[in-house]
């Protein structure tokens, strides 16, 4: 099956802040493709990769960086793919990657997401959203994901009621 998202992470070290949301990507048995690419160590490859994504089918694309976190920016200068950016934390909290991806001027969007691996995970649900758009099967994998979150939250408030009885 053609890989409907691409993810390009800035560095390998990005990959703890985005493993949660490849989990849901085979999870949800939707297919994908994860390079690693700098924006500024290996530009020509940054674009030549977010090309072939656009030939391969891919429908969205997620870019993780950290630190000047030009990565996402970078990318969708280049592609009219939705870009969704995923700041890395970095040595000042990742709020220096936050502010890279948030402040894309007029004209080039980029999509941003919190910084870390909550970052990562609502980025791939963001993406299933967009793919949902077309796709009633993964439509109804989200419907399914937040009914569990919701049975979840649910489970744990029976559990802190039972405790505090027991206490």
């Amino acid at each position: 099956m053609n890989p409907k998202v691409g993810m390009i992470m800035g560095s390998d070290s990005d990959y703890p802040y985005v493993e949660g949301g490849i989990k849901l990507l085979k999870k949800f048995e939707i297919p994908f493709l994860v390079e690693v690419s700098s924006a500024h160590r290996t530009p020509e490859r940054t674009v030549e990769l977010v090309k072939s994504f656009e030939e391969s089918g891919i429908k969205v694309i997620i870019a993780a960086a950290g630190g000047a976190a030009h990565l996402p920016g970078v990318i969708a200068a280049h592609t009219l793919l939705p870009v969704l950016g995923v700041p890395i934390t970095s040595s000042i909290s990742g709020i220096d990657s936050l502010y890279s991806i948030v402040q894309m001027p007029g004209g080039i969007p980029v999509a941003a997401f919190s910084i870390g691996n909550s970052g990562g995970i609502n980025s791939v649900l963001f993406a299933m959203e967009i793919l949902a758009l077309e796709d009633n099967s993964i439509r109804e994998k989200l419907v399914e994901f937040r009914k569990d979150q919701g049975e979840k939250v649910l489970e744990k408030s029976i559990r802190l009621q039972k405790k505090i009885e027991n206490e």
